[in-house]
């Protein structure tokens, strides 16, 4: 069942592993479940989690989920688009579900949802682009 699987945080020594941590459940049928505790660390001026962290980790979540059949492949994120709903409160859980929508040889098309208990904070759409990897000359 999946409320059974473990959550698993994201092994990251950069800019995730600053605001992190972030955790993962192991994937089903594609669909991608994170989260993170919302800190002090978070905090925007008005006493909220900052809007920029929400879309860090929505990066994250929808760049995570897009990779996840192809866990060696290089993409970047073209287009992100948020809309925010309600403000996330310091001490929430907050937690993202991702969908892939379509994939073609060279984009990902993606969504997602963050809520907090139940309750639905902001939707997320997204591009990611796949990127041909390339030896460097002379190899």
């Amino acid at each position: 069942m999946l409320t059974d699987l473990p959550w698993i945080p994201i092994e990251d020594d950069g800019f995730i592993g600053l605001i992190g941590p972030v955790l993962y459940k192991p994937f089903v049928d594609g669909v991608g479940r994170f989260r993170f505790t919302a800190e002090e660390k978070h905090r925007n001026r008005a006493g909220f989690v900052q809007g920029g962290m929400l879309m860090s980790f929505a990066d994250r979540a929808l760049g995570n989920t897009a990779r996840e059949r192809h866990p060696e492949r290089a993409q970047t994120t073209v287009q992100f688009d948020i809309h925010f709903i309600r403000a996330a409160r310091l001490g929430e859980v907050v937690e993202m579900e991702c969908h892939i929508l379509k994939e073609t040889r060279s984009l990902v098309f993606m969504e997602g949802r963050i809520t907090t208990e139940d309750e639905l904070v902001a939707t997320v759409k997204g591009i990611w682009k796949i990127i041909e990897r390339r030896d460097p000359p002379g190899n």
